[in-house]
């Protein structure tokens, strides 16, 4: 170097690219998935290690030598630090979506819903009396879920809002059988109208299909919504509740197109989906689509306790709602 200004300049370029550096192991660091982050670390022990025989048998300065330990234990201080920061929450937490329905500016409900895709369609699926339900008079002109848009912060999130109707023709689909209305419907999202860094989990047709099989009554099921609207409401995360299979599972209940769940469910869970683990590697299978609870007619309300059983439609109607 020619002058003292010139090494001056260099070791200052220097510096300003370790802390760029140090950002960008930081941002790495964070959007490593937990296991990629667990195996990194003993593999930049082993480095570090051999990277310190190399130093110590080099004829170079104890100042040399004191800046690589520095720099060595920020580094696995930062590995350690982003691990511990990073929450580790199961997809099918961010499958269901928060709903709430509105009238022009005027907020009517609150609901539950879920992400199913197909052939890289993405719809949202909720029961149909979210949407419009005649005994009510409840009629929404647009609905509002929410999103997460941080992978890693999971309190980031974003409201995003969806018509329902398009010069006065409904968005949604729904259906019938012989058994008459189906309360399911679906709604078909814009996936480049989303916000920025939308992170959800969808289900599939894989996820639906042989349902018939090993499915008995008594069968432990989750489902998870948002009941009452009560929710993580830091980390905007649904909850979920235990039921089971309260009737024989394949049949249709009465003639109608649901099966019924046996637990203790409440407004605003309505859309939730209907899950059973399995060994595989999805880790789910969507039964069915909570919609409501069911009593009988007879029940004296001054004498007798709600019979705590809930309609779920079956999860098959989806390939048909959804199909091309």
């Amino acid at each position: 170097m020619k002058n003292l200004q010139e090494a001056t300049e260099r070791i200052c370029e220097l510096k300003g690219g370790l802390v760029a550096v140090d950002a960008l192991t930081a941002a790495l660091l964070r959007t490593l998935p937990p296991a990629q982050r667990a195996a990194l670390k003993p593999v930049f022990e082993r480095h570090a290690e051999v990277a310190r025989s190399v130093l110590l048998n080099a004829p170079i300065s104890e100042l040399t030598i004191a800046a690589f330990e520095l720099d060595i234990a920020r580094t696995a201080a930062l590995l350690r630090d982003s691990a511990a920061a990073t929450p580790t929450v199961e997809p099918v937490m961010l499958s269901t979506a928060r709903i709430t329905t509105f009238d022009g500016p005027r907020v009517l409900t609150g609901a539950s819903g879920f992400f199913f895709e197909r052939d890289e369609r993405l719809f949202l699926v909720t029961s149909r009396h979210v949407l419009i339900d005649e005994p009510s008079k409840h009629h929404p002109d647009r609905i509002e879920i929410g999103l997460h848009t941080d992978a890693v912060d999971l309190t980031q999130t974003a409201g995003f809002s969806v018509l329902l109707y398009r010069k006065g023709v409904a968005d949604w689909h729904q259906a019938k059988d012989s058994g008459g209305e189906i309360d399911v419907a679906v709604l078909e999202l814009d996936r480049g109208a989303l916000p920025k860094g939308t992170v959800l989990h969808a289900f599939n047709p894989d996820h639906v299909q042989g349902l018939s099989t090993g499915i008995q009554v008594g069968q432990a099921v989750s489902i998870i919504g948002y009941p009452m609207g009560f929710h993580d409401t830091v980390h905007h995360l649904p909850v979920v509740r235990q039921a089971a299979i309260a009737s024989s599972y394949g049949l249709r209940f009465e003639g109608h197109g649901f099966f019924l769940t046996d637990g203790r469910m409440h407004r605003g869970s309505s859309g939730a989906p209907v899950l059973i683990r399995t060994p595989d590697a999805s880790g789910w299978m969507l039964l069915g689509v909570h919609s409501s609870r069911f009593d009988v007619d007879s029940r004296e309300k001054d004498e007798d306790e709600s019979l705590g059983l809930n309609c779920a439609w079956y999860a098959d109607v989806l390939l048909a709602l959804t199909k091309p």
